[in-house]
């Protein structure tokens, strides 16, 4: 049952991306920047974190799931450094997905030849 859960709810997030992208004349980078600042605020707002409990991978794996991870690390950073954590807890809670992309990005670049379209 959690893995049907998981894939309705992720498969709503998606279809509604692509919604966004058939209906309205927003860029594919606009939503997925509106999906992470989505994740920001409900995760601030505490409201993101039952919803993840309840949708497991399906809500945790998409964009509004690295918001929410953002908002909790700087959440938590600043319960532990104060000020500071507002700049440094987002980062420090997002780093191993942050890096793993880059590096997979890397090595993809390097096994595939990426150009721009013509």
């Amino acid at each position: 049952m959690d893995y049907l859960k998981a894939f309705a709810i992720g498969g709503l997030l998606c279809a509604v991306g692509q919604i966004l992208i058939d209906k309205t004349k927003l860029t594919p980078a606009r939503i997925l920047t509106a999906y992470v600042v989505a994740g920001v605020i409900l995760g601030g707002a505490g409201v993101y974190g039952p919803f993840a409990n309840f949708a497991g991978a399906g809500a945790t794996v998409p964009l509004t799931g690295f918001g929410n991870l953002l908002a909790k690390g700087v959440r938590e950073a600043i319960e532990q450094d104060g000020v500071l954590g507002i700049l440094t807890g987002g980062l420090r809670a997002a780093a191993g997905g942050i890096a793993a992309a880059v590096f997979f990005g890397f090595l993809a670049a390097l096994f595939f030849r990426p150009r721009d379209k013509s």
